[in-house]
Order: structure tokens, then sequence, then C-alpha cells
């Protein structure tokens, strides 16, 4: 826990008393265990952030994923340059090599559906890492200054609450810095160039989302470690989408026929194949039945046609 979490002295005392306490609340016998000390401390590294920051409980595995092999490869690339740091930049000299911080920021680039915040969830889990999804309109203040503070109180508790950072639809924080016009132009360009400075020497891991990589300001994009763009999916990863989306313990009647519908409906992802499973579970178990080609196709074309797609 002590490698884990870089907590001071007044963090220490914060997550033994939480501890206690979530210990006392099982009952006066009850030992005191581990996970007390676990749950005390994101207890407190919570009430740090406040409503700044959400730590998202992540659910999904490996096996929910699908992704092009290059997409793939580009993702387990970034989990070697985490996992490696210390290796690469400490043994091997690499440190001495980089001209600024050695923070590891990612952007995840691509349209919504595609599998950008799962992807940082699997990411979190797979490096042991804590996630906490930033809530940009409680961050970003039109008050001089103050959108520093509450980056630098965010940064502060992910530091020690051994946490990766999730910047979803980071547009609003990380846009190209303007031509200085006026006085709001030169205080804008001022958190953007605190947030660059500040990714760099954060000791975690940050990961910016967007479905617009180009309004993204150029000298971020110089300083990630990755640019990962999720695409929307060909028809082949349509149809395991299809298929994983089912859970292993709903009634099926076969043939399911998951190539025919990834194929009438192209231009669902993943968000939208997932909703239409949902529907097509309701649907069965409403009329008491297991869930059919039919039931799925019915639920897509309501999918398609709350996309705002024209259907064959």
């Amino acid at each position: 826990i002590a490698l884990r979490y870089r907590l001071g002295a007044g963090g220490i005392q914060g997550a033994a008393a939480a501890a206690r306490t979530l210990k006392e609340a099982r009952g006066p016998t009850a030992n005191l265990e581990g996970t007390d000390v676990l749950d005390g401390i994101r207890n407190n590294i919570a009430e740090s952030l406040g409503e700044l920051a959400q730590r998202i409980e992540v659910k999904q595995s490996w096996d929910d994923l699908v992704l092009p092999p290059d997409t793939l490869e580009a993702v387990k690339g970034l989990i070697a340059r985490v996992r490696h740091a210390h290796q690469v930049y400490e043994k091997w000299g690499f440190k001495s090599k980089m001209p600024r911080g050695i923070g590891v920021a990612a952007l995840f680039s691509g349209p919504p559906g595609t599998g950008k915040t799962m992807v940082a969830g699997l990411l979190a889990r797979e490096l042991e890492l804590e996630l906490y999804q930033v809530d940009l309109s409680k961050v970003v203040s039109k008050w001089v200054g103050e959108t520093e503070k509450q980056l630098a109180k965010i940064f502060a508790a992910a530091e020690a609450g051994h946490a990766l950072l999730l910047f979803d639809e980071a547009d609003s924080l990380f846009a190209k810095r303007t031509e200085v016009k006026s006085a709001v132009d030169r205080y804008a360009n001022l958190e953007v160039n605190y947030l660059l400075q500040r990714i760099e020497s954060f000791g975690g891991v940050t990961i910016l989302t967007t479905n617009l990589d180009t309004s993204i300001d150029p000298a971020l994009r110089r300083r990630l470690a990755s640019h990962i763009v999720f695409q929307s999916p060909e028809e082949a990863e349509g149809a395991q989408l299809w298929k994983r989306m089912l859970t292993i313990g709903a009634p099926i009647t076969e043939p399911l026929g998951f190539d025919k519908l990834a194929r009438a409906f192209p231009a669902m992802v993943g968000a939208n194949i997932r909703n239409a499973v949902l529907a097509a579970a309701f649907m069965a178990a409403s009329e008491g039945v297991p869930i059919s080609h039919n039931h799925l196709e019915r639920a897509a074309r309501g999918e398609y046609r709350a996309m705002g797609r024209a259907l064959g």
C-alpha cells in the first residue's frame, strides 16, 4: 500500500481514521482488514476531489473489446510504456534525453461509442490504477486563475491516489491556443500552458478523449506518449460486437445472424449495438421467449431510427 499510494502524514492519518470507521460500521467485534485501509484511502481521495472527478468502477474485460489489430497494438504499446517506464527511463538512461517530464499522456480520438472510454477503463485495470473521470463542467471557470487551481487539486489528489485521470471530451480544456487579442485570450492560453506542464510532471497516466481531434492544441500533440485513433467498426468487427454484447446467461434461439446484422446496420458502433442488444433482450423477456434474430433486427431498426439513419 505504501508503494502504491503516495500519502503524506496527514493522508495516512485520514486514511487510518476512515478505515477504523468502516471497521466499526461492520460491528464492535469486526477486525480491521486491508480492504478497510484501501477503501479509507479511496474515501479520502474522493473527498479531496469533491465534485471535480468521479471514481469509475471498471466492469468490462478485455474479452468485451473488439478493435482492429493496429489499434489494439497501439493500446498494448501504451501499456508497455507505463509498465516499463522505470526500466527505460531510469535503468537505460533515457530520462536524460527527455526535455521535460516523463508523464504518460495519451489522446484517444474517434466517433462517439467506438470504445475510447472503455479502453481507458481497461488500461486502468490492467495497470492496477484507480480510474477517475474528470468533470470538465466543474473544472473550467470563467474566473482568472480558478481553472488552474482546480486542475492543481485534481493532479495532486490523483498522484496521492495512484490514479489514471480521464478527461472525457477534452476539447473544451485542451483546445488550440489562439492569437492574443484580449485579456480573455491571454488567460485561456495560460490555462493550456499550465495543463501541458502539469501533464508532463504528473507521475501517473492521463487519458484525453475527443470526438474531434483537429481541435486539440498542436503543442499537446507533440508531447503525447500516444495518439490512438478509434474508428467505426468494419463489417467483421461489427459482427463480433453483436456476438460479444450477448451475455452467457441469456437464452437464445439460433441462428442469430450476426454477420447479417452487421451488413444491414453498418453505421452502428459499439454503443449503438449495446443499446440494440439490450432492447432485444427486454423484447424477448416481455414475450417470455429466448432472444432471436427477429428481436435483434427489430431492436436494431429502432436504434437506427434513433440515430437518424435511413432504413433500407
